[in-house]
């Protein structure tokens, strides 16, 4: 066979060997593209759906039903599917989820005043209204003592409310004392000791540090810095001349 006859056959080989890798890599996108565009599905109406029923359609799609929150709707009978997400239409891909709220049909409770009560005395009252407490938020207040519901939301006797959930805003206490941090640096550390144990404070960790800068025990640097807030334990820590 000559060197002419030789290349043709190499290159007929190479031209069949590109064709048939050419082909193998067309199935494997069309195998991809069908494989994917086969595990959606299109999203079916849920509103006004039992949630029994809504998740036995879910479960035949292949896809998780969520509950975010069930609302008072007095156009809704309780039990039914309000809104859903993703809406009607949309396709959505097999093991995602859908969202929904539930309808608890119209409010037929009047919220109790929680105002003056403790938390838990609070979450009693409203498990017995067929309510639950919401968020709940701590801050100090003055003239309340600590664990007092001190605000509410929804007001007591509200009837029109959208959740049976009733979110309490409870008091800390009162707020602690709180005072400035005086400027100690370029003092003597035994003329700011005395001022510090005479104000009723304490003095922390005192760490002597070598310089030529400053006399013997003048103070350096402090931790609080000068002017920050401290309380009545805090303690006040100084780097001094050596």
């Amino acid at each position: 066979m000559g060197l002419r006859a030789r290349i043709r056959s190499l290159f007929r080989l190479f031209l069949l060997l590109t064709v048939l890798m050419a082909v193998a890599l067309l199935s494997a996108i069309t195998t991809i593209r069908f494989t994917i565009h086969g595990r959606q599905e299109m999203m079916p109406n849920l509103v006004g759906v039992s949630l029994e029923q809504a998740q036995r359609i879910a479960g035949t799609l292949g896809v998780g039903l969520k509950v975010e929150d069930k609302l008072f709707n007095p156009q809704v009978p309780a039990g039914q599917i309000v809104s859903q997400m993703p809406p009607q239409g949309t396709r959505i891909k097999v093991g995602q989820h859908i969202h929904v709220l539930v309808s608890l049909g119209p409010p037929q409770v009047a919220v109790p005043n929680e105002v003056g009560s403790s938390l838990r005395a609070a979450r009693i009252t409203a498990i017995q209204r067929g309510l639950t407490v919401g968020d709940v938020a701590v801050v100090h207040w003055a003239g309340a003592e600590a664990d007092q519901v001190v605000a509410q939301d929804p007001p007591p006797s509200t009837t029109d409310v959208r959740t049976p959930a009733v979110n309490l805003l409870v008091s800390l206490g009162e707020a602690p004392a709180a005072f400035l941090c005086p400027n100690f640096v370029g003092q003597s550390i035994a003329e700011a000791r005395r001022a510090i144990e005479k104000a009723g404070f304490k003095v922390g960790q005192v760490t002597p540090i070598p310089t030529d800068a400053a006399a013997r025990g003048t103070i350096l640097s402090q931790s609080p810095a000068p002017g920050s807030r401290i309380g009545p334990e805090a303690a006040i820590t100084f780097q001094v001349a050596e």
